[in-house]
């Protein structure tokens, strides 16, 4: 076997439009926590990091592998005709890298259809949109978790993984270095927990209705597209705990992105299309716990960017947290 090639090596190849079948013009590199995406004119190939970290593990090229055939899997039930195929990074017998080739697989890429970035909710959002626009996907979504497959648990497993939960995002949020104002955080994590302890039955019906199913994972506007036909893109194919869900939880979610967006009523049309295809009704105080729930996850996970080797722009970090803390002591609009 040829020695492994480096994660520099390989970045810069797949760099260079040379290295597509289709010879795009240009080819434009977007770097996330977990990967590369490389861009071409109509087409994305997604390259996973070699990291470790206790949610994940891509430290072999096996192991990304394994991670894209699930993501191929589990992003095609509501994007079937975006993800494409498996496609391997392979050392040609001259010792070049080609992308499909016959030589030996390297890595793995998942190879994607590009969608039109004028067409994700956020930027339609920001552009001007209606619930004309919104419908399609609202309808797919309310259809997706009418059909999801429901997930075997007990309440009180299902509550004691939102207090670990609440717990960590308290403990990581009032972390010294992060310069997080504690005596905001503590009190809305307390409720949060008091809420849970009160109103048990309420989350333990939700779990004997089997309203907790396979879901998403990461429902957020930059990750649906409103094109013909709509697509949702991007799930958390990494950790299937992250996918078991009550659609409130991940609708509470979207609402609050569209929010924190500047149009609240977005979150508002895919709630009415849930319950119109689904005939669920949650609680408004159910979706008010999980509203609060996700914006103390995305505080936190705003902060965390704070922790990475080549973080900058610590302010832009900090100021989003603190916008998540606002957003979680402000009642839903």
């Amino acid at each position: 076997m040829s020695t492994p090639p480096t994660t520099q090596d390989t970045v810069a190849f797949l760099s260079r439009a040379a290295a597509y079948p289709e010879r795009p013009r240009v080819v434009e590199r977007v770097e996330t926590h977990m990967s590369w995406v490389f861009l071409t004119d109509r087409h994305a190939y997604k390259l996973k990091k070699p990291v470790r970290w206790a949610s994940l593990d891509f430290s072999t090229p096996e192991l990304r592998r394994r991670d894209c055939e699930e993501e191929l899997r589990l992003n095609r039930r509501l994007a079937r005709d975006v993800y494409l195929e498996l496609v391997p990074l392979t050392r040609e017998p001259d010792g070049a890298f080609a992308l499909g080739g016959r030589g030996e697989p390297v890595d793995w890429l998942v190879h994607m259809r590009r969608l039109p970035a004028e067409r994700m909710l956020d930027r339609m959002i920001a552009t001007g949109i209606e619930e004309k626009d919104v419908r399609p996907a609202a309808l797919l979504l309310a259809r997706f978790f009418a059909q999801a497959p429901v997930i075997e648990s007990s309440g009180a497993t299902y509550r004691n993984r939102l207090v670990e939960g609440t717990r960590e995002d308290e403990r990581e949020l009032c972390r010294r270095e992060f310069e997080l104002p504690a005596d905001r955080v503590r009190p809305l994590a307390a409720a949060q927990l008091a809420f849970l302890d009160a109103r048990a039955a309420l989350f333990d019906r939700r779990v004997r209705e089997g309203r907790i199913v396979e879901g998403h994972g990461d429902l957020r506007p930059e990750h649906i597209c409103l094109d013909e036909p709509p697509s949702i893109i991007d799930c958390l194919e990494f950790s299937p705990a992250l996918r078991a869900l009550d659609p409130a939880d991940e609708l509470a979610f979207l609402a609050l992105e569209c929010e924190r967006l500047g149009r609240p009523v977005v979150g508002r049309w895919f709630f009415d299309a849930h319950r119109e295809v689904t005939k669920d009704e949650p609680p408004a105080e159910l979706v008010a716990f999980h509203r609060r729930y996700r914006a103390l996850r995305r505080a936190r996970i705003a902060i965390w960017h704070l922790q990475s080797p080549d973080a900058h722009d610590a302010a832009k970090w900090r100021n989003r947290a603190l916008a998540y803390l606002d957003l979680a002591s402000a009642p839903a609009t």
